[in-house]
Order: C-alpha cells, then structure tokens, then sequence
C-alpha cells in the first residue's frame, strides 16, 4: 500500500524540539529530535538492546540515550556507550533516515537511502514565500490515505458535509474539466455568479453575486494543493485578473502511518489581509471545525469498509479526481515492487 521511495511530511517544523519525538510513517517507527545546532537527526525507533523505543528516551547534548539500559547513541545513529563492559557491541548501529525541512514541515525519506534526493521534496512556494501567510495543524485520522486523497479530489462533498460554512449547490451542478499526466491529476471546477457562501463572503467582505473556483492538484506521493477563492462576478477572475477577490490555498499533505491511520497535515496559505494575525488563527480554527466534519465521514468509511471486505467502491463522475489519482498511486506502486503491489482498490 506504501510507495517508499518518496519523502513524507512527519511533522511541522515547530514540532521538533529537544525531545524525542516518536512517529510511525509507512508502517516504520522512528524517532526525531533537534540537536542543539537546530539540525535534525531521525532514526529507526528501536534500541538494538532490548528494543524499547527510543522515543522514550533523552537526549545528553545532541546524543540520544535509552531510558531502559543507558545504550547512547550520537545524532548519526551509532551507539557510542554501553553499560557493563569496555567498547561497544558492532551491530548497533540504528537505521538513520534522511531528513529535511522545508516550508514548514520535516520531511522524512521513506525507502532506499542512497536514492534520497532533497530536490524532490513537494515544492509548496505559499508555505515559506514571504508575501503569504500561512497556518494549519495536524489530524491523526483513523483511515486509509487514499480515502482522503478521494475527499479532497471530490469537492462535491462540500455541499453535503460542510453545508453551513463552505458548501453550496452549485459546486454539485458545476461542470469539471480534468487533466493528467504520470505524476499529477488536476481538477477545475467553476461556478459563475453566485452567491458566495459564508467563509467567502466574510473574507471578501461583501455578499454580492461572485464566481467562485475550486483547482484541485494530486502529486504524489499523497499530496492534494487546492487553490481557492471568489472574485466579484464578471470582474475577470476566469480570465486570470483575481484583482477584485480573494485567493487561498488548501494545503493538504497525507502521511500514512498504516493501512488504516493517517497523519494528515493541513494548513492554508493566502496572499490577502497578510498582516491580520487575528484572520490567520479564525481561518485556521474554521478549518479546524470543517476537517472535523470530514473525519467522522472519512472513519465511518474505513469502518464500513473493514466490515464489508467483499465490497467495493462505485465510482461515479464526480469521482474522477480520485481514481486518476489512485491509478497513478497503483501504477507507482507496481513500479516499484511488480510483484507485491496491491492496488488501492478500497
């Protein structure tokens, strides 16, 4: 189910202090901590000894120490004292994972180490890029992350799920223009003079009839970007002027943990109102309660779907942001181990 050879996003870079942090990403334990220069260090969370997790541990400087035995180890993984007896045994070296952190978060490299190359870490510009702001948190969500790559893919969904705050009927009945290569899936949707819903309309400031946009990009290896906003109606925005609107954008990055949890970071970006710190933390708590809304579907769904093994899911045309999506991820993952993979039919 796991594409390895990618870079995952394993925590927010403020979440990196001087204490271990334990987290599972594809199946695989680890822990990272921040030494004192402000470098990171990331390691398989095992102590060769008697495998209590190191997450548990402290650190002495920049070394890491188990709390069970004492066994210590430098921030490159090797074990450089042990109790009760003179030197070190050979075989503890820890598995040392590569490690960066780039607009905002930590990304961690989930496979072969020689192949981990830093330029291929997601390139999200609107996280660091100084003329935006940008905020968001972390949900733990007990589902596979192909059922929220689905979720993001359809914004169908916002009608239904989310009706008092993002969702109207037009997004339902707006025709959706999708396009595809081997690494991406990207889906348009617009909505033309409307009435904007209450997030955009407060954020607009204004109630008169907009057109409303909604471009939804996939890449792997579970990231979904989502450009948002409303401009006044007839203004241009269709036509690439966003001058007389607002524009966010939706970040949404997937970490597996297993087959069924997932560490699912969030945040949006926008270029409007930048300085209004006020804005930053109401447009994050409104999110907050929106992802929320998304969670109690998304676990029912895994639930339903561990219970009904001999079901599938129907497909249907609102759906197709998605299943290109999930081709891709299939066709990756058969790349990558032809005869082991399993596609992510769930």
């Amino acid at each position: 189910m796991f594409l390895k050879n990618q870079w995952y996003a394993v925590a927010w870079d403020h979440e990196l202090k001087r204490t271990p942090l334990g987290r599972t990403v594809c199946g695989e334990p680890m822990v990272l901590y921040r030494q004192v220069s402000g470098a990171l260090s990331a390691f398989e969370d095992c102590c060769p000894h008697r495998l209590l997790p190191l997450s548990k541990g402290y650190l002495k400087g920049d070394h890491l120490v188990c709390r069970y035995h004492g066994l210590e180890f430098n921030e490159c993984g090797q074990c450089v004292w042990m109790p009760g007896q003179k030197g070190v045994h050979k075989a503890t070296h820890l598995r040392v994972y590569p490690v960066v952190e780039k607009h905002r978060f930590v990304w961690v490299w989930i496979g072969d180490a020689a192949l981990a190359d830093e330029s291929k870490v997601p390139d999200l510009p609107w996280c660091s890029d100084p003329d935006w702001i940008f905020d968001g948190s972390t949900y733990h969500v007990k589902c596979n992350y192909v059922l929220l790559v689905d979720n993001l893919m359809d914004l169908s969904h916002e009608t239904f799920v989310h009706p008092s705050s993002i969702g109207q009927h037009e997004i339902v009945e707006a025709p959706i223009k999708l396009e595809s290569d081997d690494q991406t899936v990207t889906l348009t949707r617009w909505m033309y003079d409307i009435d904007p819903p209450p997030f955009w309309s407060a954020n607009l400031k204004s109630t008169a009839k907009c057109d409303r946009w909604q471009i939804c990009k996939f890449s792997l290896p579970a990231n979904v970007m989502i450009d948002v906003g409303v401009a006044l109606a007839g203004t241009g925005a269709p036509q690439g002027d966003r001058s007389k609107g607002v524009t966010g954008i939706v970040v949404n990055v997937m970490t597996p943990e297993t087959e069924s949890t997932t560490w699912y970071h969030w945040g949006m970006s926008r270029n409007f109102q930048t300085d209004d710190r006020g804005l930053t933390s109401r447009i994050r708590d409104g999110q907050a309660a929106v992802f929320a809304e998304d969670l109690q579907i998304l676990e029912a769904q895994q639930e339903n779907i561990l219970r009904r093994s001999d079901r599938r899911l129907l497909d249907l045309k609102i759906d197709a942001g998605g299943v290109h999506a999930r081709r891709i991820i299939d066709r990756e993952l058969a790349r990558a181990s032809p005869a082991d993979a399993v596609p992510a039919k769930l």
